[in-house]
């Protein structure tokens, strides 16, 4: 009797010991397919999930998130080709618009030299301002083609405080027309950064488009050494959700309502990609758009 029960608690202790083991391995083999799913989900790879373990039903998962992977990368990569044929058609036709636009504006050039009477001069100033803006919403369009198609950027190491400079003489007639006269603050030593030049001022372009729309007819532009640049104006009828909506795709206030709405959106995408971070902020009336880029630390102090 007694050998009878050593020997069941001999089977009992083999029986625990084996699902024990039999635990140990199902764990492993479900730690490996966590770790497999994490890398494909990240990386955009052929590789199936890979297996120690012999369980069938724990090669019957692997084989089925197998196949839903497959599944999930040509969903992919037909989703990537469809984004980019279609950024790629918005970019061509936005320069195929371009052509003809400008051959119109130098015809409504020529026009304006013409002895013209009232009606003509009234139908001609007509045709300029829907011209105007026509060519403005086919560069911005244009210009967010280009910027979400994955261009690489050309970086180099560029002064902040000559590229602000630069794009405030750009824009001088403008604001001028508006009644704007900057405020500018500089911090008298240079600020370098590695940044792409051409995306940089297209940036600093569109902000400064942005506060000529929505401007009460003040500016005030800061940078300080940190590389964090500031644009404050005084804004009626914005709001703080009004501010943060300002960098969505195709939204604008009735102010800019001759805009496609994309400059701060296009600002956005160009500023991430290169290391940037941007923001706007409403306070009593009082709009203040911030882009800052760190600094690159082997291009401190260069000049």
């Amino acid at each position: 009797m007694q050998s009878a029960l050593i020997a069941l608690c001999a089977a009992l202790a083999a029986a625990v010991l084996l699902l024990i083991w039999k635990i140990a391995l199902m764990r492993r083999a479900a730690e490996e397919i966590r770790r497999g799913l994490d890398e494909r989900l990240e990386m955009d790879t052929n590789t199936v999930l890979a297996l120690s373990s012999q369980d069938r039903a724990m090669r019957r998962l692997a084989a089925g998130l197998n196949r839903q992977l497959r599944l999930l990368r040509q969903q992919r990569q037909r989703y990537q080709q469809g984004d980019q044929a279609l950024k790629e058609a918005v970019a061509g036709m936005s320069h195929d618009l371009r052509t003809p636009l400008t051959a119109i504006c130098g015809y409504l050039d020529l026009l304006e030299r013409e002895e013209l009477g009232g009606d003509a001069k009234r139908y001609l100033a007509l045709i300029r301002s829907r011209t105007d803006h026509l060519r403005g919403l086919t560069e911005e369009f244009f210009q967010y083609a280009v910027s979400v198609s994955g261009r690489a950027l050309e970086v180099e190491e560029v002064r902040l405080d000559r590229a602000l400079e630069e794009s405030l003489a750009a824009w001088y007639a403008v604001l001028s027309a508006r009644g704007i006269v900057p405020e500018v603050s500089l911090p008298g030593v240079p600020v370098v950064r590695r940044l792409d030049a051409a995306a940089l001022g297209r940036v600093l372009g569109n902000i400064l488009s942005n506060a000529v729309k929505y401007s009460a007819g003040d500016l005030a532009i800061s940078l300080d050494r940190e590389g964090t640049l500031t644009f404050s104006n005084a804004a009626p009828g914005m709001t703080q959700v009004l501010a943060q909506q300002l960098f969505d795709r195709y939204f604008t206030l009735e102010t800019g309502r001759c805009a496609a709405g994309l400059g701060l959106a296009i600002a956005r995408q160009l500023t991430e990609q290169m290391g940037g971070t941007i923001s706007a902020q409403c306070s009593a009336g009082r709009l203040t758009v911030t882009v800052q880029f760190r600094e690159a630390p082997h291009s401190a102090g260069r000049a």
